[in-house]
């Protein structure tokens, strides 16, 4: 979730013509060509969901989807949608949404830990930067915030859109549009512009953040939406290929005046889409109500947008006072019914406007999908919706966990290190020491150690569950091109627990370094399948209306190979993930794909194991690791030979077999028997290998059993 304390935290409008707003809207709808067979896909709605789940947490009371009717049969009578699909490691709101978008995972965009992620500065000090800034923005360690394997700025998700004559448009979703203020304004348009001078003054704060935050539109050439006093140049220049001549609209302040001409957009039930202080714009905190991102999308749509990105925040959070809610409680209920009214009216009115499934791709996809750390609720079997839920004080809320003051009480460890606070805290000890120096070593194996009494059921928890160290973590697509930004390990909780460090050495009672946080009951970032696998779903020209279909693993990676095959449109760079033609009607295959379905299929199944962190060798690694990082260290040097030779052997048979499905996808070359009998046999073998390693080496555990 976009948690508050996650986030770093006047031009004069050209008020436009009626008239101008209809003819801008036919004449970019005339220009936009997505090369989909048949030509029937005309718009893109792609929806970005917050912690939103399809499955039930608990089985006496209907999922949030169940509670979403209007969505979920929309989608279940028209289109696909899997329970069957899985995000990156670590799973978190940036880095899930960022890989959906991007088609690669994060050691190739730059951020595989969010919503904040450390790096080492050149003294060995830790810093912090916010994972969510724009698209083209420096972190604070110096490098592109989206910092691809090169070194430069990771392709915009945009491109292939606006290459192809299509405006796109985002409301609040990752990086796409102005994430801070005044850091994006800055990048953009200059501390001495109009706008800069307004986002820079501290009085005006919560009129810019209205003005400027969460909402932009990112245009074609010569596109009459861009045309105008409010296009600003849309910059992109690690671009490959080139990217000159294109405008972007940055903010509320400059979109609003184009697609809504005659006043303020309205949210879906009638009112003004604005801050708490009653400026109009982007309602500031990116916590949009389904109402307020729909009604931002409707309008967009409505104007000529023909490609429109939009996020709508966390049902599960108390939107009305201070809390959060669990499964069936009425506020929950009540809220999940707010969204529900919202999808129909969204969904009524862009019938209205002629756009539907038949010439519009929906694509739906939820980031990561929490753990509801909480107790039973009562009366027993409450469902929330006849008999509403209640939980008793104490027994709802992550439990918050002071990582740093367990370690100096349990294990005498005074380490200084910072943590990205999470389920999966990144872990960042000061000097950045070698994975092999003792005092990694050492901090490893008190992490391994600790231990707490659940203040909610009396048991004892082991706390950490896995251990990643910085070998395994580039197995896992976590070490991106600069090395500052490698944390010195990771350790994957027990996934009922937030870990933070806090000030204060010594607890002398469990309670100052344990303790129920009623804020928040729903944790990420984790490695357990409850959190790690969610869902996706299509509709629109081409799909297949396959209805509930979890027969095929899939990953965020995914989402945007098979996005852009269904329209016909190509990145500038080989996906992680792989078009999902088992989803696609035949007739609406890339031809590369339709020529040879079978052996693409086969292939793509194996490599999904293969390279996909939630996948058989990835999940195989990661006990492989944690067993021999908490083990011996001459057990340790032995795991550290082997995993790297694993390692380089996976990207490079990765890098093999993604290029020749990236071949038969988007150009035209299908997969034959050969590639894939002989890529798929080495994939196998080499998962397999893997896996042996945990179910029958047991030597390197015994070693440490023994000496312990």
């Amino acid at each position: 979730m976009k948690r508050l304390k996650d986030l770093v935290g006047a031009s004069i409008p050209l008020m436009l013509g009626v008239a101008f707003l209809s003819a801008a809207s036919q004449t970019a709808s005339a220009r936009c060509q997505f090369n989909a067979p048949g030509g029937q896909v005309k718009r893109v709605v792609h929806i970005v969901f917050d912690n939103v789940h399809l499955r039930r947490d608990n089985p006496d009371v209907p999922s949030d989807l169940e509670q979403m009717p209007n969505l979920l049969n929309f989608i279940q009578n028209n289109g696909t949608i899997s329970g069957n699909h899985h995000t990156p490691l670590i799973s978190h709101t940036a880095t899930d949404i960022l890989t959906a978008q991007t088609g690669v995972y994060g050691d190739r965009m730059g951020i595989p830990v969010s919503n904040s992620y450390g790096f080492f500065k050149p003294d060995g000090s830790v810093g912090f930067n916010s994972s969510f800034l724009y698209w083209t923005a420096l972190s604070g360690d110096g490098k592109p915030q989206m910092l691809n394997e090169f070194g430069k700025t990771a392709p915009a998700p945009w491109v292939p859109f606006t290459r192809a004559g299509c405006d796109v448009g985002g409301f609040s979703v990752a990086n796409i549009e102005f994430e801070s203020v005044p850091a994006d304004v800055n990048t953009v348009f200059g501390a001495s512009s109009p706008e800069g001078i307004e986002a820079n003054n501290a009085a005006l704060r919560d009129k810019a953040n209205a003005d400027f935050l969460g909402i932009a539109v990112h245009c074609a050439q010569n596109s009459p939406l861009c045309n105008n006093s409010h296009g600003k140049a849309d910059l992109l220049t690690d671009e490959p290929g080139g990217y000159v001549g294109y405008k972007a609209l940055f903010g509320n302040i400059h979109v609003q005046p184009v697609i809504s001409p005659s006043g303020p957009v309205k949210d879906l039930d009638g009112n003004v889409i604005q801050t708490a202080a009653g400026n109009p714009g982007f309602p500031n905190t990116f916590n949009p109500t389904a109402a307020q991102s729909l009604g931002y999308a409707a309008t967009m749509l409505e104007a000529g947008v023909q490609v429109v990105y939009l996020y709508v925040a966390d049902a599960h959070d108390n939107r009305s006072g201070s809390g959060t809610f669990g499964p069936g409680e009425a506020g929950y209920v009540a809220q999940l019914k707010q969204y529900d009214t919202a999808f129909g009216k969204f969904f009524a009115r862009l019938s209205a406007d002629a756009i539907t499934k038949d010439n519009t791709l929906f694509v739906v996809v939820p980031d990561e999908n929490d753990h509801f750390a909480g107790g039973t609720p009562s009366p027993t079997h409450c469902d929330g919706i006849r008999v509403p839920c209640n939980y008793a004080a104490g027994q709802k809320g992550e439990i918050n966990a002071s990582l740093n003051r367990l370690l100096i009480t349990q294990r005498a460890n005074s380490t200084v290190f910072s943590v990205h606070s999470d389920d999966a805290p990144t872990v960042y000890i000061n000097g950045n020491p070698a994975p092999t120096d003792t005092v990694t070593r050492t901090i490893e194996h008190d992490l391994d150690a600790l231990v707490a009494t659940n203040p909610m059921t009396g048991n004892t928890d082991k706390l950490s569950k896995l251990l990643a160290d910085q070998a395994e973590m580039k197995l896992l697509h976590m070490v991106t091109s600069n090395p500052a930004r490698t944390p010195t390990l990771t350790m994957f909780g027990d996934e009922n627990y937030f870990f933070a460090n806090a000030n204060g050495g010594a607890c002398v009672n469990q309670s100052d370094c344990i303790f129920v946080g009623p804020n928040f009951a729903w944790n990420h970032g984790d490695f357990q399948r409850d959190i790690t696998r969610t869902w996706f779903a299509m509709v629109g020209p081409g799909v297949q209306r396959l209805g509930r279909h979890d027969a095929v693993f899939s990953d965020h990676t995914d989402v945007r190979p098979t996005m852009l095959a269904l329209l016909g449109l190509k990145d500038s760079y080989v996906h992680d993930g792989r078009v999902l033609s088992e989803w696609i009607a035949r007739t609406a295959l890339p031809s590369g794909i339709r020529q040879g379905q079978e052996n693409f299929v086969e292939l793509a199944e194996v490599y999904k194991q293969l390279n996909a962190p939630l996948g058989e060798l990835g999940r195989a690694s990661l006990v492989y690791a944690n067993r021999s990082v908490t083990s011996v260290d001459v057990a340790y040097a032995r795991y550290l030979s082997k995993i790297s030779d694993i390692t380089n052997r996976r990207n490079s048979l990765a890098r093999d077999i993604k290029t020749v499905l990236d071949g038969a996808a988007f150009g035209n070359r299908p997969v034959d028997e050969r590639s894939e009998d002989g890529l798929g046999h080495r994939a196998r073998a080499l998962i397999d290998q893997v896996k042996d390693l945990i179910e029958h080496d047991d030597r390197d555990h015994d070693e440490h059993r023994a000496e312990h």
